[in-house]
């Protein structure tokens, strides 16, 4: 197939984009290379890409309406994969505008040309972060969504109530993946895995929010990744019987479905933090703090439904993922063991 990446550059868009070409698609990764964190790490990330004949990268921003719209008059995509987006939740409490900009404006766009290019396929990130303040575990995709708590949130929300109008009204199958926590090589520098490694290598404190009283539903990013592949080749039908209590989270005639992609095992913020200390062989200082604003205690993933759908379900245990992670963050920055 021929496939659109964007946020080629990023953590996800990189190895989804290699899972892609290995097997033999046809990619064209988009991504602005901003500065939101180091660039390097981005040009690292396409060095592992541009090897392939078959990828080729363009600098373009979502926000430029024009830019996008000629991209897919162009190329004629098969399918999309949509993970360009601003990320970070408490960075949305400092740029609001970057949020609108590039996860409202942008996805308009990509929905456009998904509208007006026949693509078959439209599969895009959204976020555990809806769920918001939800006390009830394991989150389902059932459940209400409608008290977000960072501006991010909101906007990942809006993503999947902007999915669902094109995919009722213009017929294209739209799957939004509800990530939960990811985490592995290559990863996002402003995450608690890198902060947490660096930090601990270097002999520094870490911050420890809520007073470690957290848990988080770590997923690596293999299995994030085969996630994503899998359901793009499955492209959303509507359901078959609809009778308002349907498979389809969000019970909707169209061709539109949602799916939690997590490790259905919460880990305790001190385990996740002892992990990363087994695997450096460091014990960390820790530094306790109260919750940060737009936070959540808990995120848990229920993700029968993504199972359901594509015969999958993520399974790497934190201890072993974590290893592999500070394995390549020394090889990355050339430490020593």
């Amino acid at each position: 197939m021929k496939v659109l990446v964007t946020g080629a550059a990023g953590f996800i868009g990189m190895h989804t984009s290699l899972l892609l070409l290995q097997r033999g698609d046809e990619v064209v990764g988009l991504d602005n290379l901003n500065d939101y964190y180091d660039p390097q790490l981005k040009l690292d990330r396409l060095a592992q890409l541009t090897p392939f004949a078959n990828f080729r990268f363009v600098k373009l921003d979502l926000a430029d309406r024009d830019g996008i719209a000629k991209l897919f008059a162009e190329e004629k995509f098969e399918r999309v994969v949509h993970l360009a987006a601003q990320a970070g939740v408490r960075y949305s409490l400092e740029n609001p505008h970057a949020y609108v900009d590039s996860n409202l404006v942008g996805f308009v766009n990509i929905l456009e040309g998904c509208r007006h290019n026949a693509v078959q396929h439209l599969v895009y990130a959204s976020s555990s972060s809806v769920y918001g303040g939800n006390e009830k575990t394991p989150f389902s995709e059932h459940d209400p969504v409608d008290h977000p708590v960072s501006l991010y949130a909101a906007t990942k929300k809006a993503n999947e109530l902007m999915a669902h109008t094109y995919s009722h009204l213009y017929n294209i199958p739209t799957t939004g993946l509800r990530f939960f926590t990811v985490y592995g090589a290559w990863g996002r520098p402003d995450m608690a895995p890198w902060l947490f490694t660096s930090a601990i290598l270097e002999g520094r404190p870490i911050k420890v929010f809520n007073h470690g009283k957290m848990l988080r539903d770590f997923t690596y990013i293999d299995d994030i990744v085969q996630g994503v592949v899998r359901t793009l080749d499955l492209p959303a039908e509507p359901d078959a019987a609809y009778d308002g209590k349907a498979p389809n989270p969000g019970t909707s005639r169209a061709p539109y479905r949602v799916f939690n992609i997590g490790n259905q095992d919460p880990v305790p913020l001190m385990d996740f933090i002892a992990a990363i200390e087994a695997a450096t062989g460091k014990t960390a200082e820790k530094d306790f703090q109260p919750m940060q604003p737009g936070d959540v205690p808990v995120t848990s993933a229920d993700v029968s439904a993504l199972t359901a759908w594509s015969d999958f379900k993520p399974d790497m245990p934190i201890a072993e993922g974590m290893a592999r992670f500070v394995a390549w963050y020394r090889g990355y920055f050339r430490l020593s063991a």
